[in-house]
């Protein structure tokens, strides 16, 4: 573990390992880490947007624990693409199978879970301004 995060930031161990991948393949990889990536300054752009401009919610302090929870993933998020990243291109390198990820899913059930809590929230709004 220690290795792959040191490889993180200086990748010229990753690239003495095995074999030249076509550079379609890498630059793909890379474009992909870039998409992890802008999730990641989106998910910490709205975080900062829900904690500090939301008005105050029903439930006491939900826009703060949502604003946190989204800065949070954002910066999971990041951590992951970057780990991701060096694994795949290791695994590219080495002529393996790509690393499985079970990241997306995480993340769809997180997003979805704080849709919903916030869905219920805009439900409590609205009953309790009738």
């Amino acid at each position: 573990m220690l290795a792959r995060v040191r490889n993180w930031f200086d990748p010229r161990e990753v690239h003495e390992t095995g074999q030249t991948p076509d550079y379609r393949f890498s630059l793909a990889n890379e474009r992909t880490f870039l998409a992890w990536i802008r999730t990641g300054l989106a998910m910490i752009g709205g975080g900062l947007v829900v904690a500090q401009f939301l008005p105050p919610m029903a439930v006491p302090h939900m826009t703060k624990i949502l604003g946190v929870a989204l800065i949070l993933l954002g910066a999971g998020c990041a951590l992951r693409a970057v780990d991701h990243w060096i694994r795949c291109e290791i695994a590219m390198r080495n002529g393996r199978p790509l690393p499985p990820s079970r990241f997306p899913a995480v993340l769809a059930l997180v997003v979805t879970v704080g849709s919903l809590a916030l869905l219920f929230e805009v439900f409590i709004d609205w009953y309790r301004a009738r």
